[in-house]
């Protein structure tokens, strides 16, 4: 064999070895990949898999811990007149009932934020019974004393329980007042089902006058894993109140125990169209946080200015998310105002 045939096969002994060597790479790729994608279709289907179509807790557990954190935030709230679970189409909703101050026939009904349930009016109900009688709910479909027991999937249903819920009261027609997510269903139910609303009074609601911001939202998805630590969570709902502490604080330990024990089973609110809110024929007070990560302040501003027909616009200039518990003064002044103006 002579030099230039040894050169030959020493040259395709190397390129068989370099294609050799990138089909074992390509293969590993193909095994790494395929790997990554049968977790990732694992994990996605994990988390699309819906065992139940309602609202439920995880465990015995789990609710055991939400109930006695839901005890010990109640302590701070005022001695209800009365409690009832009333039927709806969808579930039992839980409302408490306050007397307050006489005089004013139409009584408020107060909708919770996102996981917070009743006692997160604490701070504000020694101010808000000034104005007069007040019921307060637990949304239907979160951690709360409601239950939810059929399906909701629609904007149109979430109208549909909570106006089954005020015609089940004594009175004709109520004030009705939401925070954050409670302030998304309260203008949702004056869209589709007006026919209970006297006023509507928004506290600096989310998916109203502008989306959730970017930013926030991505902040979320770690904090409505239940099985990462508390500290996340608690991180998540400090991020939302301005940075103040939340450790030791009972209605914050509610709301982290609802976060981690209670799967939702809601449909993702839709935001509110501008045609929508114009159409709204009662009055309405939006007080706005200026300093709210929920949404854009001075956007979601512009937007109530321009489209509601028979608003009051209000920005608290410094407040957080927070603003039931940092402003209540303020607020009851507020919607005081707002009504006696009516």
């Amino acid at each position: 064999m002579d030099d230039v045939e040894r050169d030959g096969q020493a040259v395709e002994g190397a390129r068989s070895a370099v294609r050799e060597g990138r089909g074992r790479r390509r293969r590993r790729v193909l095994k790494i990949t395929g790997a990554v994608a049968a977790v990732a279709v694992v994990a996605l289907a994990f988390a699309l898999r819906r065992p139940a179509p309602v609202g439920h807790w995880n465990s015995a557990e789990g609710r055991a811990d939400f109930l006695a954190a839901y005890d010990r935030a109640m302590a701070d709230m005022p001695r209800a007149a009365g409690t009832v679970d009333v039927r709806t189409g969808f579930g039992f909703v839980r409302v408490h009932r306050y007397e307050g101050a006489p005089g004013r026939a139409e009584p408020l009904v107060l909708l919770p934020g996102r996981a917070s349930a009743s006692p997160v009016w604490a701070d504000n109900l020694p101010h808000l019974l000034k104005v007069g009688d007040v019921y307060t709910v637990d949304l239907l479909g979160e951690p709360g004393g409601s239950v939810q027991e059929a399906p909701i999937t629609s904007d149109a249903d979430q109208a549909a329980w909570l106006d089954q819920v005020l015609a089940h009261l004594p009175e004709e027609s109520f004030h009705v007042v939401g925070l954050s997510i409670g302030g998304w269903t309260a203008a949702n139910l004056a869209v589709h089902r007006p026919r209970h609303v006297a006023t509507l009074t928004l506290l600096d609601p989310v998916y109203t006058f502008s989306n959730i911001p970017f930013g926030t939202a991505i902040r979320a998805i770690p904090a409505s894993v239940p099985w990462l630590p508390k500290s996340w969570r608690d991180s998540f709902n400090s991020y939302t109140a301005g940075g103040a502490p939340v450790e030791d604080v009972p209605v914050a330990d509610m709301i982290e125990s609802g976060m981690k024990h209670y799967t939702l089973r809601l449909p993702q609110p839709a935001l509110i169209g501008e045609k929508a809110l114009r159409g709204l024929k009662m009055p309405v007070l939006a007080i706005l946080a200026g300093e709210s990560v929920m949404h854009d302040a001075a956007a979601s501003r512009r937007t109530a200015e321009r489209v509601l027909r028979n608003g009051t616009v209000k920005v608290y200039p410094a407040a957080s998310h927070a603003i039931s518990g940092a402003q209540p003064a303020a607020i009851a002044a507020d919607l005081a105002a707002f009504l006696d103006a009516r």
